[in-house]
């Protein structure tokens, strides 16, 4: 008998699949809050920009602040409506956590930094009044940000991804914090004390900031020992030397000096005054850091 005719297998297209458009980027509550910060630093580096007044290191702050969150938030929300992002050789969900906790305080600094500059009272005129707007629509701005933190933010016992923890997220934080104290130390050399607490500021913003880039770009794993258990010996390095920096530092910068008459926004008081306060800030930070993290390491969750 003849044998029925076989069918060869149809041959593979040569066209890539087509990706879909992922409308959950944009109505989702997080892509709200993002949509809502898109166009909240939108509206307040456009007002700044109207006016021609932001000069100087601070007015440069707040415009690259407002307009580096924009940039980024819309490449977000491009990214993932076209769901692009899986392409990318980085962990997503680590990078959207990093960035909008990076954004959040950077946007809160923008918000405080820029009317106790720019702003003059009384704010009678149509420049104050669009200063005023733009400094309202970074408070709000702010908020976005801080709703999308706590929208993505894992759950207890969820450590898929690490920087959506609150270990992680606190990196963040400390890197920051450090990033500003560096914008505030001035005349310290030629003191053993202060050199020691560059020193503290420089090691752990360095250890931090690798943490961060090694969690997004997927290289934890090549780390020989277990991260974990590594964390939590450089958090209790980490206080201890921001604990002596918290000493040492007000100890050297104010003995035997008394503040200026007057004293403006210059003046190494304030400044040395701001760098005291960011140390005790970034030493409870590396205590809430420790205890988080020495729970998610030690203290199991019942099966």
């Amino acid at each position: 008998f003849a044998q029925p005719p076989v069918n060869d297998p149809p041959a593979p297209s040569s066209r890539p699949a087509r990706r879909g458009v992922n409308l959950r980027a944009l109505t989702s509550w997080v892509g709200i809050a993002r949509l809502f910060a898109v166009v909240l630093s939108c509206l307040a580096f456009s007002l700044v920009a109207s006016t021609g007044h932001f000069g100087g290191p601070y007015g440069t702050w707040c415009m690259f602040t407002w307009c580096f969150c924009f940039i980024v938030t819309l490449l977000v929300l491009l990214l993932e409506l076209l769901e692009l992002y899986p392409m990318l050789p980085l962990s997503w969900d680590d990078f959207t956590s990093a960035f909008s906790m990076l954004a959040a305080l950077m946007v809160f600094t923008s918000s405080v930094v820029f009317p106790s500059t720019f702003i003059s009272s009384p704010c009678n005129t149509n420049l104050c009044a669009r200063q005023a707007v733009a400094t309202t629509a970074s408070c709000l701005c702010f908020l976005a940000y801080a709703v999308e933190v706590s929208l993505t933010r894992a759950k207890p016992g969820d450590i898929s991804s690490f920087l959506s923890t609150v270990p992680g997220l606190l990196k963040v934080f400390e890197a920051y914090v450090a990033c500003l104290i560096f914008s505030l130390l001035d005349g310290y050399n030629g003191k053993p004390g202060l050199m020691w607490c560059v020193a503290v500021y420089s090691i752990c913003f360095i250890f931090t900031l690798l943490i961060i880039i090694f969690t997004i770009g997927r290289c934890l794993t090549y780390i020989p020992c277990p991260l974990e258990k590594m964390l939590v010996g450089y958090n209790f390095l980490a206080l201890l030397m921001y604990l002596t920096a918290t000493v040492l530092w007000p100890l050297y910068s104010f003995r035997g000096r008394s503040r200026p008459d007057p004293c403006g926004p210059n003046c190494w008081w304030n400044k040395c005054l701001g760098v005291t306060f960011l140390t005790i800030f970034n030493l409870i930070a590396y205590l809430v850091d420790l205890v988080y993290s020495t729970r998610m390491v030690f203290v199991r969750a019942p099966p």
